[in-house]
């Protein structure tokens, strides 16, 4: 305030606010373009428009299949039959119109042929107008989900690219979206990544005991999906331990591109291989070449007088004995089979004897006993 004078109370505490900030960004690496919480806003539309999306489809193809049923066998896509229905109106008009710019060629000559023999039952204009209205809406719900999907896209590779790589756009977004945030999901490990979403299976696994859960949203990522049945485990536990590596760099790293996920995907892809009995892909052919790592300098190479002494090595002298050869071996072989069968022998003889002796006291019992028998009578 000393240095400057000219400036009143109110600015300069403007001014000592934003410096604070500025500061704390930094200490946090906090980049304002880095915001996670579109992504989780974003992921979470997507989620709602897709169930909109078929309720709306569903309750379409249910109204206009009374007038013409055979349509939804013969185009199954929500949004092509939608189309269909805005330029067709009745199926009467379908032989004359060309839909070819929604329809491929062999679809459109077979909902032709349909649409002459259908046995729908025949609807009103007012039904016919209030049909087309939900149609709009399919579109338009179609179209702006398309633009979501984008935005989503593009977000994630600006936030989470090397996540991106891993397993794709939608699984991160989930990931991210499940966790809260892109750092509370940095701050879990591998092993909490790995059944992230499947709690409830793992709560009841753990009270039951039963066996946990081996994947929860991160199934659904392309790695894991390629994995045979009997794979799928063990390829969601590599899959988890390196996007847990990936996710630390893009919430603590400055880099806004892909680094360490590409060289991590290659070597889930080559463990995949290798469970699956292939022939790993060699280095040269996998990718294109991943941007280069900073070199690691651990501290002691830098401190002379901490590097590894090779004058403290400790090393045991020759001891004076001679080895034995294969002889001796054979000798003392011989000697344990020998000792052995003598106590065998001494064993079987100490038995024998034993017996002997109860033979000969259950003899003299018998005889002391006529000797009584005899006294009496």
């Amino acid at each position: 305030e000393e240095l400057v004078g000219a400036a009143p109370p109110a600015e300069m505490r403007s001014m000592a606010i934003g410096l604070a900030h500025s500061l704390s960004r930094y200490k946090l690496k906090f980049s304002p373009d880095k915001v996670d919480t579109m992504i989780v806003q974003a992921i979470g539309l997507l989620d709602d428009l897709d169930k909109e999306l078929n309720t709306y489809a569903m309750r379409l193809k249910e109204w206009y299949g009374w007038h013409f049923p055979e349509m939804g066998k013969i185009v199954p896509d929500n949004l092509m039959y939608a189309k269909t229905i805005q330029k067709m109106g009745v199926r009467t008009k379908c032989k004359g119109l060309d839909l070819s710019d929604i329809l491929a060629e062999e679809v459109e000559a077979e909902l032709k042929d349909a649409a002459e023999i259908s046995m729908g039952t025949e609807v009103s204009e007012e039904d016919v107008a209030n049909i087309l209205m939900l149609c709009e809406q399919v579109v338009s719900l179609s179209e702006y989900r398309a633009q979501l999907w984008d935005y989503l896209k593009n977000r994630m590779n600006a936030i989470a690219p090397n996540l991106s790589v891993m397993v794709g756009e939608l699984v991160g977004a989930r990931l991210i979206a499940h966790a809260g945030s892109l750092m509370n999901l940095a701050k879990q490990p591998a092993s909490t990544v790995q059944i992230l979403g499947a709690e409830k299976a793992l709560f009841r696994a753990l009270k039951a005991k039963h066996d946990t859960p081996k994947y929860g949203l991160i199934y659904h990522a392309s790695l894991v999906g390629q994995a045979q049945p009997k794979n799928k485990g063990k390829i969601s536990r590599v899959l988890a331990a390196k996007c847990a590596l990936s996710i630390r760099v893009d919430a603590l790293g400055e880099s806004s591109t892909a680094t360490i996920g590409i060289d991590s995907r290659l070597k889930v892809e080559d463990r995949l291989r290798q469970l699956e009995g292939r022939a790993p892909v060699e280095a040269a052919d996998a990718a294109p070449a991943a941007r280069p790592q900073p070199a690691v300098v651990m501290a002691a190479d830098t401190d002379k007088g901490r590097g590894y002494s090779v004058a403290a090595d400790s090393t045991l002298a020759p001891s004076g004995k001679k080895k034995k050869g294969a002889k001796d071996e054979a000798d003392d072989d011989a000697a344990a089979a020998k000792k052995a069968k003598k106590a065998k022998k001494a064993a079987k003889e100490g038995e024998g004897e034993k017996k002997r002796k109860r033979d000969g006291e259950g003899g003299s019992g018998g005889k002391d006993g006529e000797k009584k028998k005899k006294k009496k009578d």
